[in-house]
């Protein structure tokens, strides 16, 4: 591969216009392809094989035109203190703003809460109105949002609270453009202070954009909804940037080694290039892994992230070098530009990554049980993890959303933001009224559930629909443990009536997502450690090496659960961060940052391991080897870290508690796996391994393929073995 990877490089290099030429046409036909695509249906959240989704496709065949996935909002009005809302001024106020949203364009129909029963609280202060559209919450025209924004000040105005919640409000806080930026600037000051130069912190960023700006055009061209793109945009422009990093690092130390810039820019092809090309398969079987799941949107991520994750090693393959032949004196430090050639001396003084290094294998197990018994401690809070689906009630008080939680709470208890929708399925019943009434009977003595309303048949008869009500919130434990019992309870009613009965609602859908994730993890674990485990094995031919790779990530990762957890259900440093409600934690944040992490820590183990195996396959001992890995490679894995981390902390100041959960969680397991796990563990572990870290068995090195990742073909007579040129130079270049 090195062969292969260093022609490719020198390829470039040499054709560098046509290189850049081909990238820009690329680019420009992707962004041409992008703006003439037709608008994408957003993605419609579905669950197959859970029973919530078998309910509302139930509901969409038998209630045709009632569209279970249209938008709705929810008004809620509370009367000034010491009044009702039933009170004539105040019905008045209620009853013109209904109407004058049930006038809107898109508006399906808004109920008058007057005119419902259970839609004024018990002591009269609280009512609310269910407004119905006809389309879903993305195909909602600002018009027709705002008519509602302007409704709800217009009951201000009259001395009233009015809050609104539901699927039609626009989301605050979503993901967009300023967090990009955000990383991006941080990226770049990094990059600058890693090498020094303008021109070697540019590339990284040049090429990442590229690589996104393909990668996103082409998921958004082929007919994919923009909010498939949200993972492909964050580790496009992680890994793009992580991978150009690598590349460019190397040049410059080659070019320190004396060689020339078209030999230096192939040999970082030939062989940071390798590692790249490796550390991307990893990213992209983690990210192809979601579609274990089961959940048709996160495929569709993990898909698309991984077609973006494939374009950035292109870029870096190719364009890179490329642009490396533009700019082949400009990358290197100040001192190296001024002078008049090319080798520098190593001047004996050993930079901070070669400090650490001979700290960790003069004390290697002091160091591991200390760095493994602190990821530990962090993680204990990892064994009460508490998966759901965090709703209105996570917000800030500053959103309507929430305070429309928490009016109704108060006014109605606090079930009523999460009622159960039970469909009866009476078609094969010989009496379906009868099962129905059988069906709201049987609800209405369960315990945890405060009211059921009457069902509601179809135009057929055969179908009804009824709300049950917990006694608990939508992300309460008891509210699960109802569920299950509502759905145990069905069985009785399908045996004594023939009817079916399913319990669906956006709280039920949440506790089965929970539960298809949970299903779902240690099925994605043995998939992705296990193909990871095997693409490592044919890279650093070693059986030890690996295992432990796999076992430091699962250290990174549930110290990071840990983290979670402490902060999001417990409430430590809540406060600081900017959290408002403690719950149950998002049920996808376990794949999702798995999936995430995993890729990201298999590079950084590539990344920093293979320059090891270099060393030690070219005659250094164990220990010297080490220390050659971390000179040459622990500056750019910490810069990569200290990007990432940049770049995930910029949602932290999100106000969606989901989004600061994401960025909680992937800031510190990006952090605890480069730098305790990489940084401390790795080296530790292999200091006491010794030679047997690269042990492998015979029967084993002849059936796996020969990849030579390290490049000893090209210091060996291979295309790269011409001796490097002689241009000397006192001081080295430190990287």
């Amino acid at each position: 591969m090195a062969t292969f990877l260093y022609r490719l490089g020198r390829f470039s290099f040499r054709r560098r216009r046509l290189v850049a030429l081909l990238w820009v046409v690329v680019l420009a036909a992707c962004a041409f392809a992008a703006a003439k695509a037709p608008t994408a249906p957003e993605d419609g959240f579905s669950m197959p094989g859970t029973e919530s989704q078998k309910a509302f496709d139930l509901l969409d065949r038998r209630f045709p035109g009632g569209n279970s996935n249209a938008a709705d909002a929810r008004i809620v009005f509370v009367a000034p203190e010491g009044q009702k809302i039933t009170a004539g001024p105040n019905k008045a106020a209620v009853e013109r703003i209904v109407a004058d949203v049930a006038a809107g364009s898109q508006v399906k129909g808004a109920l008058d809460p007057f005119d419902m029963a259970g839609a004024v609280s018990k002591d009269g202060t609280t009512a609310y109105s269910t407004v119905s559209y006809d389309v879903r919450s993305t195909d909602l025209t600002d018009a027709t949002t705002k008519a509602l924004e302007d409704a709800a000040e217009n009951g201000r105005d009259a001395g009233l609270t009015v809050e609104l919640g539901g699927s039609a409000l626009v989301p605050e806080g979503e993901l967009g453009g300023t967090t990009e930026l955000i990383g991006v600037a941080a990226a770049a000051v990094v990059l600058l202070i890693t090498f020094g130069s303008l021109a070697a912190a540019g590339l990284p960023l040049l090429t990442a954009i590229v690589g996104i700006g393909v990668g996103v055009a082409s998921i958004v061209a082929i007919g994919m909804s923009t909010t498939t793109t949200t993972l492909a945009l964050m580790l496009g422009l992680a890994v793009g940037i992580d991978y150009a990093l690598f590349i460019v690092s190397r040049y410059r130390t080659e070019r320190a080694e004396g060689h020339s810039a078209e030999q230096a820019a192939a040999r970082a092809v030939g062989t940071a290039g390798s590692a790249v090309v490796f550390a991307g398969l990893t990213v992209v079987i983690a990210l192809a892994g979601l579609s274990v799941v089961g959940i048709p949107v996160l495929t569709r991520m993990g898909l698309a992230a991984a077609s973006t994750v494939v374009i950035a090693v292109l870029v870096a393959m190719t364009l890179l070098p490329a642009l490396l032949g533009f700019f082949q004196k400009a990358v290197l430090p100040r001192a190296r530009r001024k002078a008049q050639g090319g080798q520098r001396a190593e001047d004996g003084r050993p930079n901070l990554g070669t400090r650490w290094a001979r700290f960790v294998i003069r004390r290697p197990l002091a160091v591991l049980v200390l760095s493994v018994l602190g990821l530990g401690l962090i993680s204990v809070p990892a064994l009460d993890l508490q998966l759901g689906m965090p709703g209105d009630e996570s917000k800030s008080t500053s959103t309507t959303q929430r305070r429309a939680y928490d009016a109704l709470a108060d006014g109605f208890g606090p079930g009523f933001n999460g009622p159960l929708t039970v469909v009866v399925d009476a078609k094969g019943s010989d009496d379906p009224k009868a099962a129905a009434a059988r069906a709201a009977e049987q609800l209405g003595a369960t315990d945890g559930v405060v009211a059921a309303t009457p069902p509601a048949f179809n135009k057929a008869g055969d179908t009804a629909v009824l709300t049950a009500v917990p006694a608990t919130g939508p992300s309460s434990a008891d509210t699960t443990d109802l569920v299950r019992t509502i759905r145990d309870e069905a069985r009785d009613l399908r045996s004594e009536t023939g009817a079916t009965m399913l319990v669906t609602g956006a709280t039920a859908v949440n506790i089965d997502v929970s539960q298809k994730v949970t299903d779902a993890l240690v099925p994605y674990l043995a998939l992705v450690v296990g193909l990871a485990f095997l693409l490592l094995m044919v890279v650093f031919r070693s059986l030890l090496v690996p295992l432990k790779a796999a076992l430091g990530f699962l250290l990174s990762v549930t110290a990071a659960f840990g983290t979670i957890v402490a902060v999001f259900q417990w409430g430590w440093l809540a406060d600081a961060l900017g959290v408002e409600q403690t719950g149950p934690v998002m049920s996808m944040m376990p794949i999702f940052l798995i999936g995430v992490v995993f890729g990201l820590a298999m590079d950084y183990e590539v990344f920093l391991v293979t320059r090891m195996r270099e060393a030690y396959v070219h005659g250094e001992r164990p220990g010297e080897a080490i220390v050659t890995g971390f000179r040459h490679s622990a500056r750019v894995v910490g810069a990569a870290a200290v990007i990432m981390i940049a770049v995930f902390a910029g949602f932290i100041g999100m106000s969606e508690s989901m989004i600061k959960m994401m960025g909680v969680g992937l800031a510190t397991a990006v952090f605890f796996d480069a730098f305790v796990v990489r940084m401390t563990v790795v080296p530790a572990v292999l200091a006491l391994l010794g030679d047997r870290a690269w042990w492998l068995p015979r029967r084993l090195d002849k059936v796996l393929p020969q990849v030579d990742v390290e490049g000893e073909k090209l210091n060996h007579g291979g295309p790269a073995a011409p001796a490097p040129t002689a241009e000397p130079d006192p001081r080295p270049v430190r990287v």
